[in-house]
């Protein structure tokens, strides 16, 4: 699949270079890419024609779209990548998009957080659920968003059929050596005991079949097999036999009468639907099977700020089907899909057989596809209701701590700075978020200093406090409710002198010393009286107990780096940049020191590849040659790094 990689000034609007690269874009499928300046993939996207979508992004739009005008002016490059269909096409945007998680695509709760029932791939299989796929050759039906659902399938399996339970690999050698006993389960009947041939392979595999017909929905095929093999056991006398099949028959029967009868047709399909306010999304998917809904999955979507519904719904779609191996020969939709064709193209390379996509307009279906968006508003209504309650509830502890702040708002959204060093070597910096009292730790930043000689606090926190709140600025993002800074009066008034600078004297900051537990604000001589009891004191010092922890480790973790970068140095034709590639390719000196000369001379080069491999040759004989000699690598470095 070929590429190619074209660049746009961030400001200005597109450059002449990009503009005839725009024009020489391939009018074919593919997929494409945008970057920012700093590289990073920001937006993943597939097109039926490259040359008319990515070029779309680049001109006016009457009336404009703020959001997506937002996206744009981010873009500092992209790349596209041709393929041989639209259907391939869908397949590599769903793989990038997992692979790359960019910031303007919509995301889905992934769908490894929702269970699924796995028939392993084993001579007498397992039936259990689980969160985790491996395609081993084992079948899995799912997932299940709504997990009470999945439980009450498992029931139903285990009170119809006697599959065992053990976690034991069966094969035929493990059952003619009698590694493994009978258990409790074939005592009360709730196995037939494979594991010392006391079922045949034909037998058991015969009963994992009839578990997927059920796992499937095929419960009318089911019932007429239980049927017709319980009236052959009567006429043949087994009684056992036909009373064993009546049971499984009445649990059938009670599974089927939970089942919401959809259509009288008896057919296999899926219905889904969206529903959107705003950047938020919930997708909706319905599993009929022969007539009934057995199955509801749902998914919540967010960052669908620039994305149409039909968009989101391909993205849902997209998603769901990856994820599962029971695809139906139709699936129902409330719009027309633009990429319709592609997606039935790859929905039949999955499953092995045809499979339409159809928006139905009248009649049954139509009534089958509104009830599924009806669904769909629902469940996102209900969503939003409950993000107003939680939104709207505050803890205890952060009014506690807006009363002892004297603040004018409670602080729900609070920033702590911290600095670490090591008398002014390797000066680095943390800051943690926490909102309602709770961390947010997908927020942390950590800062390396790097306009800071020797041993200075201050100097080091207006450094990091300017880099922080002038990118914030920048980016149009909110402030926080309350800024701290870990120290006393001087580190607050760096910090203070630092906001003023920026335009944000009225930011409220304190400062909160570790010897004596004092909170100070601006503008105060003495500390705040805050009663050693507050839960907002103990909030304060939570977070600022996080930040500490949060720079040590940083900051250790640039020791260890340092310590052995140095040892590395140490070797002849290896540098700073030679012993830094080293570290970052193969992890840790250990393993510098266990690799080959090919490995190493892929990273420095032959020469020095030779030289490292002579100095740990030399260093492994050289206690042997005058005992009592330092380790090359301080006590724990190895692990460290």
């Amino acid at each position: 699949m070929p590429t190619g990689r074209y660049t746009r000034r961030t400001k200005g609007g597109p450059s002449d270079t990009v503009l005839r690269a725009l024009d020489n874009l391939p009018a074919a499928p593919g997929v494409y890419r945008f970057r920012d300046a700093e590289g990073t993939v920001i937006y993943v996207g597939k097109a039926r024609n490259l040359r008319s979508r990515v070029r779309s992004y680049f001109q006016e739009k009457s009336p404009p779209d703020p959001k997506r005008e937002v996206m744009v002016s981010k873009i500092a490059s992209f790349d596209v990548i041709v393929t041989d269909s639209e259907a391939e096409a869908v397949l590599l945007e769903n793989n990038l998009i997992k692979e790359h998680a960019p910031r303007y695509n919509i995301r889905l709760k992934d769908d490894k957080s929702y269970p699924s029932i796995v028939v392993t791939n084993e001579p007498f299989p397992r039936v259990f659920p689980t969160r985790k796929i491996t395609r081993d050759g084992s079948r899995y039906y799912g997932p299940y968003a709504d997990v009470k659902a999945m439980h009450l399938m498992l029931r139903t399996i285990r009170s119809m059929f006697p599959i065992r339970s053990c976690d034991y690999r069966l094969d035929e050698e493990t059952i003619a050596r009698g590694k493994v006993r009978l258990c409790l389960d074939y005592h009360i009947k709730k196995c037939e005991g494979p594991c010392e041939g006391l079922v045949s392979h034909e037998a058991y595999q015969d009963m994992i079949r009839q578990v997927e017909q059920l796992l499937k929905g095929k419960t009318r095929s089911l019932q007429a097999l239980l049927e017709e093999r319980m009236e052959k056991a009567s006429e043949a006398l087994q009684f056992e036999t036909a009373a064993a099949l009546r049971n499984r028959l009445l649990a059938l029967r009670r599974y089927q009468e939970r089942q919401k009868v959809a259509s009288a047709d008896f057919a296999d399909r899926d219905i889904a639907a969206v529903a959107r306010t705003g950047g938020d999304a919930v997708g909706v998917l319905f599993r009929v099977r022969e007539g009934k809904v057995v199955g509801k999955h749902q998914y919540f979507i967010a960052g669908a700020e620039i994305e149409t519904e039909e968009e989101i719904l391909e993205h849902f779609l997209q998603r769901y089907y990856q994820s599962t191996d029971d695809i139906p020969p139709e699936v129902l939709v409330p719009a027309e899909l633009e990429t319709a064709s592609a997606i039935e193209e790859w929905l039949k390379d999955r499953s092995g057989s045809p499979v339409t996509v159809t928006a139905p307009k009248i009649g049954d279906k139509a009534k089958l596809v509104r009830m599924c968006a009806a669904n769909a508003r629902f469940v996102l209504d209900g969503m939003l209701v409950e993000r107003q309650a939680t939104a709207e509830s505050i803890p205890k502890s952060v009014l506690a701590l807006q009363k002892d702040l004297r603040l004018a708002r409670p602080p729900r959204r609070v920033e702590c700075f911290d600095i670490s060093h090591f008398q002014g070597a390797e000066t680095v910096a943390s800051m943690v978020s926490f909102l309602d009292g709770k961390p947010r730790r997908s927020e942390y930043r950590k800062y390396r200093i790097g306009s800071v000689e020797g041993v200075d606090d201050f100097a080091s926190l207006r450094e990091v406090v300017r880099r922080r709140y002038t990118r914030v600025l920048d980016e149009g993002r909110q402030m926080p409710d309350l800024i701290i800074v870990d120290g006393g009066k001087g580190q607050l008034s760096s910090a203070t002198a630092v906001l003023t600078e920026l335009g944000l004297s009225q930011q409220p900051i304190i400062g909160i010393a570790k010897r004596l537990e004092e909170v100070f604000v601006p503008g105060e001589s003495y500390p705040l009286n805050i009663p050693k009891s507050s839960s907002g004191l103990r909030l304060l010092q939570r977070i600022r107990d996080e930040a500490h922890r949060f720079a040590v480790t940083y900051h250790r973790l640039r020791m260890t780096k340092a310590v052995l970068q140095t040892l590395l140095e140490e070797i002849e034709g290896v540098g700073p940049k030679r012993a830094h590639d080293l570290l970052e390719k193969l992890g840790s000196v250990k393993a510098v020191r266990e690799a080959d000369t090919e490995t190493l001379a892929a990273v420095v080069g032959w020469s020095a590849a030779r030289n490292i491999r002579s100095f740990f040759e030399e260093e492994t004989a050289r206690p042997s040659e005058a005992s009592g000699s330092e380790p090359a690598v301080p006590p724990g470095g190895e692990e460290a790094a």
